[in-house]
C-alpha cells in the first residue's frame, strides 16, 4: 500500500493512496442528482470503485442516506420529490455523520433553485460539506467566502483550472488543479458525475479537501488518457469508464498536475 508522506499532504502518492483505499473499501455514495445524471453518475461510482445509490422517494430516502458513506445533493432537476427527499436525506446523512456534497446546477439560471441552495448554506444542521460548482454558481451564492475562510465547507470551483479551497485545513488553499480535456464539456453530466466521485474520495480521506483535489485529479487524468484514443464525445464515455477502472498509480505520478501557490500569477506547476 502507497503510505502518504505528512510533510507533503497533497502528491501524486496521496492521490494513488486515496484511489487505492476507495478501491478497498468501496463506499456507497447516495446521490440526489438530476434525471440525466442518473446512470453516468452511477457507472462512474462503480468504474472507479465506488458503489451508488439512487432513491428519491421521500419515505426511504432518510434511510439510504445514512446507511451510505456520503451524500450527493445535485440541483439540476429540482422537482417537487426532490424539494421533499433532499432534506430527509441531508438529516439521514447528518445523524450518521457522513459528508455531504451539494451541486448547485444551473442556480445562476434559476432564482428559484439558487434560493433553495442558499437556505441550505444558512442552515447549519442541514450545511454540506463541500460544495462544487462553476465560477458562474459560485459568483450567485455570497456567503462561500465567509463559510469556507471559516472553515465550515470546502468549495470546490470547477473550470479550465479546477481550484479546491479550504479555511482550516494544513494544506495551502487553494489547490490549483490543471488535467483535463474540453472533450469533457461535449458530454452531459460529468459535472453531476464528478461530483458523486467527490463524496466517494471525501468518504476515505482525512481531510475534505484533500479529498475533493483526489477525486477531481483522478477523474480528470482518467478523461484525459480516454481522450487521447476516443474519436469524440461518443466514444469519450466508453473510454472514460474504463480509464476509471484501469487507472494505476503510475498513471496518476506520470500526469498529475498541480500547484500549492496562492498566487496564480507566480504559479509552479507540480507534474509529478
Amino acid at each position: 500500500m502507497i503510505k502518504s508522506d505528512i510533510s507533503n499532504p497533497f502528491s501524486a502518492q496521496v492521490v494513488a493512496e486515496l484511489l487505492e483505499k476507495l478501491r478497498q473499501t468501496t463506499p456507497r455514495v447516495h446521490c440526489i442528482t438530476n434525471a440525466v445524471a442518473q446512470e453516468l453518475t452511477a457507472n462512474v461510482l462503480l468504474a472507479t470503485g465506488a458503489l451508488p445509490s439512487m432513491t428519491i422517494a421521500p419515505e426511504e430516502v432518510e434511510a439510504f442516506a445514512a446507511s451510505a458513506d456520503a451524500l450527493l445533493v445535485n440541483l439540476g432537476t429540482l422537482d417537487d420529490v426532490r424539494r421533499a427527499a433532499i432534506p430527509k436525506a441531508l438529516q439521514g446523512a447528518r445523524a450518521a455523520g457522513r459528508p455531504v456534497v451539494l451541486d448547485p446546477v444551473f442556480i445562476e439560471r434559476s432564482p428559484v433553485r439558487c434560493a433553495y441552495a442558499r437556505a441550505l448554506l444558512s442552515d447549519a444542521e442541514l450545511r454540506p460539506d463541500i460544495v462544487k460548482a462553476n465560477a458562474g454558481e459560485v459568483a450567485c451564492l455570497p456567503e462561500l467566502a465567509d463559510l469556507v475562510e471559516a472553515g465550515w465547507l470546502v468549495l470546490a470551483t470547477t473550470g479550465a483550472t479546477d481550484r479546491v479551497s479550504a479555511g482550516r485545513h494544513v494544506v495551502p488553499s487553494p489547490i490549483h488543479l490543471f488535467n483535463g480535456t474540453e472533450l469533457l464539456g461535449r458530454v452531459t453530466a460529468t459535472g453531476c458525475a464528478l461530483g458523486a466521485l467527490i463524496g466517494a474520495f471525501v468518504s476515505v480521506a482525512d481531510n475534505p479537501d484533500i479529498g475533493a483535489a483526489a477525486a477531481i485529479s483522478v477523474f480528470n487524468i482518467a478523461a484525459e488518457r480516454a481522450a487521447e484514443h476516443a474519436g469524440g464525445p461518443g466514444s469519450l464515455m466508453p473510454a472514460l469508464l474504463d480509464e476509471l477502472y484501469a487507472l494505476q498509480p503510475k498513471d496518476i505520478e506520470l500526469r498529475l498536475k498541480f500547484s500549492l501557490q496562492t498566487s496564480m500569477e507566480n504559479r509552479q506547476e507540480t507534474v509529478i
